[in-house]
């Protein structure tokens, strides 16, 4: 059973939220009121996904991601807000949210980026996908010259990593190189780990701010 941690300043939201997310069994083992509640939460409870508001008193949810992410063992965290302007959008996918969810969202949709988070994959409506894809085009290339010798990533490697910022699903990069698709998925473990990031969504980010993309 997927555990998750609720972060919202709302009491009432975060009850709602409770009794959907139960109603889809998934485990809710804390509640936090702001985001210093759910740094602490995170570091105790050990869930699996954190649902993260961006707008919270003492620490905000960017921030509080930020100290989520650097912990031991660290849980996924999916932003769950009421904003969906750009500065929040990148601010909290660089600060390692692993998905973006408006609060309007759909039940069937919040479940979806919950389990997706728990085992390490993005969810992003097409409305905040559309935004990222133009924040990548828009990103100045830094030059490419010994940066993927530096990370470690093997020519392959590089080529996958091209195809993902492309926005290519691991079964349409597998035929475009004529490989398996398990051999695809190995590949994307490796670059993730390499580029030190958790989601396709950030290394994708990542490798156009390095001139990779």
């Amino acid at each position: 059973m997927t555990r998750v941690v609720i972060a919202d300043d709302q009491a009432l939201f975060r009850d709602g939220l409770r009794a959907v997310l139960t109603a889809h069994g998934i485990d809710v083992v804390g509640e936090a009121a702001n985001g210093e509640e759910a740094v602490a939460l995170a570091a105790r409870c050990c869930p699996d996904v954190v649902l993260m508001d961006l707008r919270m008193p003492v620490l905000g949810g960017v921030a509080a991601t930020r100290e989520i992410r650097a912990l031991p063992s660290a849980p996924r965290v999916v932003a769950l807000t009421t904003f969906d302007d750009d500065d929040s959008v990148f601010d909290a996918i660089r600060a390692g949210a692993l998905g973006y969810l408006l609060k309007d969202a759909r039940a069937a949709q919040l479940v979806e980026a919950i389990e997706l988070a728990a085992r390490g994959e993005s969810f992003l409506p097409p409305a905040i996908a559309a935004k990222i894809v133009g924040e990548l085009a828009r990103l100045p290339a830094q030059g490419r010259s010994g940066v993927a010798e530096q990370l470690g990533l093997s020519e392959r490697e590089l080529v996958v990593l091209r195809k993902i910022s492309q926005g290519a699903a691991n079964k349409e990069i597998a035929a475009a190189l004529g490989i398996a698709e398990g051999t695809v998925k190995n590949h994307v473990t490796s670059i993730l780990d390499k580029l030190g990031v958790d989601g396709r969504t950030q290394a994708a980010l990542k490798a156009r701010a390095l001139g990779l993309a």
